[in-house]
């Protein structure tokens, strides 16, 4: 029997389905659509889904999809610039570093906003984040004398607006 008010009911239903529409096309996309692997996919995507369900609840949190493709370009072209900065730093005969660690205050309680700007921001070049504090995300930085927060920050309104929090209700 399932608890919890009609509204959650409908959110966890339409996280069940689509988690399991995108770990069946996952798995179509990786195995192909022979109709002898279908149902095997089948039994795949559905332990799938139950695993992301018990380790990642629904919490109500809408993904904003033309913020996601409007962050596209961004994204490529930072990959580029990162690429470019880390072949550098590797080639140069001296190299170029100032490590150290930088605690940032996400304004993004934990949950998955939080998760999704972590693993965000884990592909800007020359930081990883390393620790999630109760009041700061901690990074090991290459680079110290980058301006290391204020992209994070730049990086925290752009998943901010990607983000919509769940209505109330």
């Amino acid at each position: 029997m399932m608890t919890g008010t009609a509204p959650q009911r409908v959110r966890r239903g339409r996280a069940i389905a689509v988690r399991f529409a995108a770990f069946y096309a996952l798995w179509i996309v990786l195995i192909g659509a022979a109709f002898t692997d279908l149902g095997a996919g089948l039994v795949a995507a559905a332990a799938a889904t139950w695993t992301s369900l018990a380790l990642l609840p629904p919490d109500g949190q809408r993904t904003r999809w033309l913020a996601v493709v409007a962050m596209v370009p961004s994204f490529l072209r930072k990959s580029v610039v990162a690429g470019l900065d880390v072949a550098l730093r590797a080639l140069a005969p001296r190299v170029r570093l100032a490590t150290g660690f930088l605690a940032y205050r996400a304004g993004f309680p934990r949950g998955t906003a939080r998760n999704a700007f972590t693993m965000y921001t884990s592909l800007m070049p020359g930081t990883v984040p390393c620790a999630d504090e109760h009041e700061a995300i901690v990074y090991h930085c290459l680079d110290t004398s980058q301006p290391v927060a204020s992209d994070l920050a730049e990086e925290e309104h752009r998943i901010a607006g990607v983000v919509q929090e769940p209505r109330v209700g």
